[in-house]
């Protein structure tokens, strides 16, 4: 379900990132700066979802640091060889952990 604005919790769920790890990288990456809205809370935007699930990738599942994702991300116009990330295959990979977070919703419901 594509919306224009997700809570922390929902990025959360859909990332598989606790909240602490992602308000601790909005710290780090100068690209991740997701908007407050009046109450304060964090408002994330599909482009800040795909750039999580990104550094998601390089940090968690192929080991960098976070200072060497940042390289990464900061080059990644001119490094897409290097960092080995697919828009497209991160996309993907965000649609079917939302598709899966609604089956889950809808099974509890029946």
């Amino acid at each position: 379900m594509k919306k224009l604005y997700y809570s922390i919790g929902e990025v959360s769920e859909i990332t598989d990132i606790e909240p602490h790890v992602l308000r601790y990288w909005e710290t780090i990456f100068n690209d991740l700066k997701p908007r407050k809205n009046k109450a304060g809370n964090r408002t994330y935007k599909e482009d800040d979802i795909t750039l999580i699930l990104k550094l998601k990738e390089l940090i968690q599942e192929k080991k960098y640091s976070t200072a060497g994702a940042k390289k990464i991300i900061e080059g990644e116009e001119t490094e897409k060889e290097i960092s080995g990330t697919d828009p497209l295959s991160v996309e993907v990979k965000k649609d079917l952990q939302e598709v899966k977070l609604f089956l889950q919703k809808l099974k509890e419901k029946l």
